[in-house]
Parts: structure tokens; sequence; C-alpha cells
């Protein structure tokens, strides 16, 4: 298979929702947004969880739910740092607020694509 071909979505929405990878990556989107809540350690979690299952899900139409989420959080956290260590410049405020919304926004897009069968970005 090239870089880009997955095994597609099972056609049958009710089979698609059986699939193991499939549970997983929502219960990392759940982690992801619960980490809003808990201060980051269910965001921790998800992400150990997508490097250990990785190879299960490899040239599924999982994988890209998974790397999404792994890019998630190490994009987020890298720019949670960045706001957090500019906070008393004032400009690390709406550093974290972007981060925020951004994060946000790819918990709601990932989630909305892997209900619908489909990679969370265009391939």
């Amino acid at each position: 298979m090239s870089e880009h071909e997955y095994i597609p979505a099972n056609a049958d929405p009710v089979a698609r929702r059986e699939e193991p990878g499939r549970n997983l990556a929502v219960l990392v989107y759940i982690l992801q947004a619960l980490s809003f809540f808990v201060g980051g350690i269910t965001g921790l979690v998800g992400v150990i969880i997508n490097y250990v299952k990785l190879d299960d899900v490899k040239d599924t139409w999982i994988e890209p739910h998974f790397r999404w989420q792994i890019r998630t959080f190490w994009i987020g956290l890298l720019w949670t740092v960045i706001g957090i260590v500019t906070t008393p410049l004032i400009i690390g405020w709406f550093v974290l607020l972007g981060i925020s919304i951004w994060i946000i926004y790819r918990i709601v897009k990932g989630a909305l694509a892997l209900n619908d069968g489909k990679p969370p970005e265009p391939q």
C-alpha cells in the first residue's frame, strides 16, 4: 500500500462501531476532552494508548485518527508550555486561549469524522 492508502471503513455503521480500533479512538478523543478538567493527565493517558496501539491500526481507516490525536497532543503541549511561560507578559493568556480553541476544534473535527467513518483530514 502507498503511504496514504488505508483500508476503508466498513460501510455498515453498526459494524463500524464494533471495530476495536475505532473504540480506542473514541476513548482517546474522550480522554483528550477530559484533559481540560483534570489538568491534562488524561491527555497523556490518551497519547500513550495511541503509541501502544498504533501498530494494531496500521493501514486501516483508524490510523489517520491516531496520528491526528498524537499531533494534537504534542502541538497542544508545546503551545500550552509556551503560553504558561509567557503569562507574565500577558501574551501567554492569549496563547492559552488560542491553543484551547485549537485543541477543542481538533477533538470535535476528529470525533465527527470518526463517527462518519472518514479520516479527520482530507487524504
